[in-house]
């Protein structure tokens, strides 16, 4: 499933452009004309990374990102800032609100596309680390158990995760959550389930909803320390 980028801007010239680019580099976008629609997408669509100008109506640049930041499920998300506005003070703001790069314009396409894989990069990488150290230290306790003398557990099915008898996850539910830990996307759970993508999407919501988490990320994350899924 191709990652989402939010592009917040504007000028409808600026936004329409990079989001050609971005769409013909491979990537999902989704788009903003000022900083308060922005930050209801951030929350409606989760994007990996968000691109924004810094003078913007309703919110600026600035505020957005503030805003996103408040809440725990996006403060690693990576932000791009474009602005005019190239003085050191501006920088220095923005790095100060969590920027992690900042492009003045004029820009060049080739460049923002380039910064926009490094950070993406960097940021899968960051977080399949961390799943993988909690499910290291997960097998760690499990076997510290047995060690100890402590209660055995049945060995993990790779489809059907070991949910806790006390969850109302239903067994859909369940295969579904088994098949986002494999890393596949909507349509390829739908191809294994016979199911369509938007019914997957469904099942999904529903996942975020019972766990209370915010993203596919933090869901996986809060399914690995549950041992809900190997």
């Amino acid at each position: 499933m191709p990652l989402t980028i939010l592009i917040a801007e504007d000028d409808e010239g600026t936004r329409l452009s990079i989001c050609d680019y971005l769409e013909l580099e491979g990537y999902s976008v989704v788009m903003a004309t000022d900083g308060k629609m922005a930050l209801q997408q951030v929350f409606d669509y989760q994007p990996q990374l968000v691109i924004t100008d810094v003078g913007m109506p309703q919110l600026d640049g600035y505020a957005l990102v503030q805003g996103v930041r408040q809440h725990p499920a996006f403060r690693l998300m990576p932000v791009i800032f474009l602005t005019a506005h190239n003085q050191m003070q501006d920088r220095i703001k923005g790095y100060q609100m969590g920027c992690d790069a900042y492009l003045p314009k004029p820009f060049e396409l080739q460049e923002l596309g380039a910064v926009v894989r490094n950070l993406l990069e960097r940021s899968q990488l960051m977080q399949s680390t961390w799943i993988q150290q909690v499910a290291l230290n997960t097998a760690q306790q499990r076997a510290l158990e047995l060690e100890s003398g402590g209660p055995s557990q049945p060995p993990p099915s790779p489809i059907v995760p070991l949910v806790d008898l006390s969850s109302d996850l239903t067994s859909r539910e369940q295969d579904v959550l088994a098949l986002l830990s494999d890393g596949l996307s909507n349509a390829q759970i739908g191809d294994r389930l016979f199911l369509s993508p938007r019914t997957v999407e469904k099942y999904v919501s529903s996942l975020l909803r019972k766990t209370d988490t915010s993203n596919r990320s933090e869901l996986l994350r809060f399914a690995i320390s549950h041992h809900w899924v190997s």
